[in-house]
């Protein structure tokens, strides 16, 4: 990864911070929230800087200790009554304003396929289109949560489209990644995504962005 531009690193942690950013703004500053993200943050920084994750022959998949933990604390907040309450009194509009770190995400990607790093299908010259999930997100926030001209229905199909996007490009680069499950990427395989800080993007960035938007479903079906 040395010949990656020093730009592109910390851009991207800029951006993994920007997505912290808003999640603790969504929770109203919630200090347990925050914490949790602080360690989270150093422990798998450490782990993805020893090298563990760029081994991707063992079985299973060491990469799961990045995805699981943080899908599993999803299931549990949506599973208890005590997550629900937490999830029904998060902030719609910063919810809605956290997809905006998928335009920074869309362009680091972009940079690390011209460097031969990830596959072209996970940017937006192949079957990547998330940055739309960035670009509208401001206007949907301004319309929906700030002027109210938006309603109920309409949030929801967007918060739908855009889950789509992101289930779409999550599936595909997890699969880009060279272990024995790899289906796509074979001409240039998914090596960033093992290296830090870009171990943050399945690790932290997407599970947040898929919390927003289920989060935002359960408060727009509950109203």
């Amino acid at each position: 990864m040395n010949n990656v531009p020093l730009y592109l690193p910390l851009g991207f942690v800029a951006t993994i911070l920007l997505t912290c950013y808003f999640l603790v703004k969504a929770a109203y500053g919630n200090k347990i929230v925050a914490g949790l993200l602080i360690v989270w943050m150093i422990g798998q920084s450490a782990v993805a800087m020893s090298g563990f994750y760029t081994n991707t022959q063992t079985m299973p998949p060491r990469f799961l200790a990045m995805l699981l933990p943080p899908i599993s604390v999803i299931i549990l907040l949506f599973a208890t009554t005590r997550g629900r309450n937490f999830i029904d009194l998060l902030r719609p509009d910063q919810l809605t304003l956290l997809h905006l770190v998928r335009i920074p995400v869309e362009l680091c990607l972009f940079s690390l396929y011209t460097h031969q790093l990830i596959p072209q299908l996970m940017t937006f010259e192949g079957i990547n289109f998330d940055i739309i999930s960035g670009v509208s997100a401001p206007v949907v926030a301004y319309f929906g949560y700030y002027k109210k001209l938006l309603n109920k229905t309409v949030l929801l199909i967007w918060n739908l489209i855009c889950l789509g996007l992101l289930i779409n490009i999550a599936y595909h680069g997890i699969l880009s990644v060279p272990t024995s499950f790899q289906r796509f990427g074979f001409e240039q395989p998914n090596i960033a995504l093992t290296y830090f800080p870009y171990v943050f993007l399945p690790g932290l960035i997407v599970p947040v962005v898929l919390f927003a938007h289920l989060s935002s479903i359960r408060q727009l079906l509950k109203s």
